[in-house]
């Protein structure tokens, strides 16, 4: 419904990390909206900030030396960055769940997969032991873990690194969030369990109404599956763009330069992958500039003297570049 108010509105996020070589600007001031739903994709290279944005919506900063210094993280109306320590416990897990790329290091080596699972019902719904049972073998079976029922006493280590993501995919439902995070979820798995599990989120983001953010650095696992695509560089959002005009008119030089990396079946047989020479800027000593500046072939002489402002170039697309690529340059 156009008129409905987003479900997730993160404004002029910015968080930092205080080291002994000075302070890590890892988010730089980034905002973009999310409606119930919806499927947003967050891309870019390792380093740029995704991670770091997620772990501020959930509240997992660690501080120190992680602090969110400024923005708002609206969340069906309320900023979650006032919330005590207490009631944001009760918004993560409950309304908003999140999936981490390594499930090995993120379940419990010690405690079966039915237990994990439990303890996460019975504390965010409610449920007795038989009812968080019950409901335990209905999540497995959801996400497509054969005999659910005799794996519930089976260990992490006892599974496969597809059948562990869904298990942390399982657990992540167990509460009905409104919200489902899934950080690089497919990063650690072949390209087959990959597609599985890019299928199974599609597939229960239908079926529940889920509104999605999805985190990677590989645009390829993003297609077909989002609505919108938000770029990130060096803690910047430099393009913002619905999936299909993405594809078709990226307008932003880091943004060609990440499709021109992509092996592409419609490509002719003289058509080479594009390198981006050079590094990304050091986090802790930011240039005032463009970051991107060092390694961009489009520069004129307004980029190295300020850092452009998101400007729109279509129907909810945006850039943050001085310069006119123009659609020539495209890959595509």
């Amino acid at each position: 419904m156009p008129n409905k108010a987003p479900l997730l509105e993160v404004k002029d996020l910015q968080t930092i990390f205080s080291t002994s070589d000075g302070v890590v600007n890892a988010v730089n001031g980034i905002s973009y909206s999310l409606k119930a739903g919806e499927a947003l994709g967050i891309v870019g290279e390792s380093g740029c900030g995704k991670s770091v944005g997620a772990l501020s919506i959930m509240g997992l900063i660690p501080n120190p030396p992680g602090q969110v210094v400024d923005g708002e993280i609206l969340f069906d109306g309320t900023d979650l960055l006032s919330l005590s320590v207490e009631k944001m416990r009760q918004v993560r897990g409950q309304q908003i769940a999140m999936i981490f790329q390594d499930p090995m290091t993120s379940l419990n080596p010690v405690l079966t997969i039915g237990q994990q699972i439990g303890e996460a019902l019975r504390l965010h719904k409610g449920l007795d032991k038989k009812g968080a049972r019950r409901q335990t073998v209905h999540l497995l079976e959801t996400v497509g873990i054969p005999d659910a029922e005799q794996r519930l006493n089976s260990y992490p280590h006892q599974f496969s690194g597809g059948m562990r993501q869904r298990v942390m995919i399982a657990m992540a439902l167990s509460s009905e969030p409104k919200l489902l995070i899934a950080d690089e979820p497919t990063t650690a798995l072949d390209v087959t369990i990959q597609a599985q599990i890019v299928d199974l989120i599609k597939r229960l983001r239908d079926e529940l109404g889920m509104a999605i953010i999805w985190i990677t650095h590989d645009l390829g696992v993003v297609a077909g599956f989002v609505d919108k695509v938000v770029v990130m560089y060096a803690g910047h959002i430099v393009e913002m763009a619905p999936l299909k005009e993405f594809y078709a008119n990226p307008l932003h030089p880091y943004t060609i330069g990440l499709l021109g990396s992509l092996p592409r079946i419609d490509a002719k047989s003289d058509q080479k992958l594009v390198s981006i020479d050079g590094l990304p800027p050091d986090l802790i000593d930011m240039p005032s500039c463009c970051p991107f500046i060092d390694r961009c072939s489009y520069a004129i002489e307004r980029c190295g003297e300020e850092n452009p402002s998101h400007r729109q170039v279509g129907p909810e697309h945006y850039i943050a570049c001085w310069v006119d690529v123009g659609e020539d340059s495209n890959n595509g």
